[in-house]
This record gives structure tokens, sequence and C-alpha cells, in this order.
């Protein structure tokens, strides 16, 4: 992890920038998958209520360029600015990125309910907890590929530390141990 890329959105009228970033996003989740890639790690540094308007790509300086070659941005070049590979700044502090994940869902329910392992009298009580145990992280919405359905995906932010912990990423560029640089 001793470069990276950033990627600012630019304002649009049309298109705030939450939808933005999940559209960008979603390209770089499809342009990980197509490069079998586990060293990228990515973070949002102007991230509050939402991620905000800057996503920061991490890897070594050669997975950056093939990454770079994918084109991977395509038609969403006109609604962001893409920096130059450059090296992390020496003194800077890490943390970890990663996927948070709720433990009562819909989707969860609906299975619950398929598979018979809830009784139907016993809904309406998960959906009062579900309500409660509710999420407030910023996330990302993306489409599945394979159902086609509008899923959240909610990102959490460790601490910080004081040296990087090395580890793989998922091909969504997150990790539960390995950290990317935080500046």
């Amino acid at each position: 992890m001793d470069h990276y890329i950033d990627i600012l959105l630019l304002p649009d009228p049309e298109f705030p920038p939450p939808i933005l970033m999940s559209a960008l996003f979603s390209k770089f989740h499809k342009a990980l998958c197509d490069l079998h890639a586990t060293g990228i790690g990515v973070n949002f540094p102007r991230y509050e209520q939402n991620l905000g308007d800057l996503m920061r790509i991490h890897g070594n300086f050669k997975i950056l360029v093939k990454l770079q070659d994918l084109n991977w941005i395509g038609p969403m070049m006109g609604y962001c600015k893409v920096g130059k590979i450059l090296p992390v700044p020496s003194k800077v502090k890490y943390c970890t990125v990663s996927r948070k994940q709720p433990t009562m869902s819909p989707a969860k329910l609906r299975r619950l309910i398929k598979r018979g392992s809830i009784a139907e009298d016993e809904t309406n009580r998960y959906k009062s907890k579900m309500v409660f145990q509710s999420l407030t992280e910023p996330y990302i919405e993306l489409t599945s590929n394979s159902t086609g359905r509008r899923h959240k995906r909610f990102i959490s932010f460790g601490p910080l530390q004081n040296k990087p912990v090395t580890g793989c990423f998922d091909q969504f560029g997150f990790s539960k141990i390995a950290t990317i640089p935080w500046f």
C-alpha cells in the first residue's frame, strides 16, 4: 500500500454525490473482479454521514497501473477528476475499512419464512427489532448482477492505528484485518 489514486466527484446539479459515488463504486468493484485483485484497498477520506465526494484507491504502483489500464471508469469520467498515481506520504495513520452487515434484514426475514424457521406471528416482532437495529454507517447502494436487486453495503471505518497491518482485501477493496493509509 505504498501508492494511491484520488478520484474526486465533480459537482453535478442532477446527481448528488451519494448517487455518483454508488455508480463509481460499482464500476470499481467490477474492475477488481476483472483483475482478481486482493492487493487494492479503498477509503473515503471525506466521509461523514455519507461517503463524501472523494474515493482514494490504495495499492502498489504496478497493480494501480493495471487498474488504470482497464479504463474502468468509462462514461463516469465526465463526473469525476482522476488524479495521478502518487506515493503515500511518509507520516500517516492507518485504519481498516470494512463492510458492516446488519444481523437482521428484510432479505434474512424472507429466507427465514421460506425455510420455515420463523412462525408467521413472529414476523412482526422480527420487523420491530429490525427497525431498532438499523445501521447509521455510511453506505454504497449497489445492484446485484445476479438478482437485479438493489442493496446497501454499509461501510465501517476502524480506529486509527500507528502501524500498518498487512492482509488481503476483498473484491470491494475492503478488509476487516488489513489497513490502508489514512491521510
